[in-house]
């Protein structure tokens, strides 16, 4: 372990910073197979304002504290490297991986406000930065500008609603901090049964059910006209991994429905929602 010079400090749920670290060290332990080394660094790191390098995402300038994660593993290619953000996405064996952990790291990342990257060489190893904006007296202003873009952000989406349904923890994790980090209001539930729960607590509107199909006690059918008795004007986006016939047997079916099929990308997934938020009301 390699710290850097001098502290910051960072605005973040530690929790998820606990979630960013494991998922890190799992991806870099599974890379190494048992021999060879794992190095995790710390430091401070500044993103010019003129500089647009290409990486997996947007970098705004600033100062920032960088977490860097290597091994000396077996590397990837630069194809493999285009898609390993993305939910699903596993090079191990068949149970030995969900393919959620980086799209995990991926979503908090950008729900805090930073940026991540990766350097990848077969046979010579990874290594993973991850950068959340220092929170400092020195970029104050920045850390205003961007909450304001944010407020204005959210003002612009009418700050709206999103209740996910889903039984998979890693999937329902995953979708949370990536609409979350769009600005999104999320309402999360890994059954029906809760979801209906949360919707009776909830006291303002929803605008968005986001729901698994297939699902115990209650299809995502079933589930969204249970909740239009309370909220008429809801929309819906219905996700599964199964085929279609198997999920029209199950009450999801028909013309312009909203669907968007396991495995997914987080763009498409933020897309599709943005596209039915976009809708006319149903009620018009």
């Amino acid at each position: 372990m390699a710290a850097g010079s001098g502290r910051g400090k960072v605005k973040i749920d530690p929790s998820q910073i606990d979630q960013i670290v494991a998922n890190l060290f799992v991806n870099a332990r599974d890379a190494i197979s048992g021999m060879g080394t794992i190095t995790i660094e710390t430091r401070r790191i500044t993103q010019p304002e003129n500089d647009h390098p290409t990486g997996v995402m947007e970098r705004k300038p600033g100062r920032y504290i960088a977490l860097l994660v290597s091994d000396t593993g077996k590397g990837m290619s630069s194809e493999m490297m285009h898609s390993i953000f993305e939910p699903f996405f596993t090079t191990k064996d068949i149970g030995k991986g969900t393919g959620l952990g980086l799209s995990t790291v991926y979503g908090i990342v950008k729900q805090n406000g930073g940026f991540l990257d990766v350097e990848s060489e077969p046979e010579k190893g990874s290594r993973f930065t991850v950068c959340i904006p220092e929170c400092s007296a020195a970029n104050t202003n920045d850390m205003a500008d961007h909450a304001a873009a944010s407020l204005a952000k959210r003002s612009e989406d009418g700050d709206k609603v999103v209740l996910i349904v889903e039984d998979e923890a890693d999937i329902l994790r995953l979708c949370t901090c990536v609409l979350r980090g769009e600005g999104f209001t999320v309402l999360t539930a890994s059954s029906p049964a809760q979801a209906m729960e949360v919707a009776g607590m909830h006291a303002g509107g929803i605008d968005l059910l986001l729901t698994d199909v297939i699902m115990p006690g209650m299809n995502g059918g079933d589930l969204h006209r249970a909740l239009l008795e309370k909220y008429p004007a809801l929309r819906v986006v219905f996700m599964s991994g199964y085929t279609a016939d198997i999920i029209g047997a199950n009450g999801v079916s028909g013309e312009g429905l909203n669907f968007i099929q396991k495995p997914f990308p987080v763009r498409n997934l933020i897309r599709k929602v943005q596209e039915v938020l976009d809708l006319p009301s149903p009620l018009q």
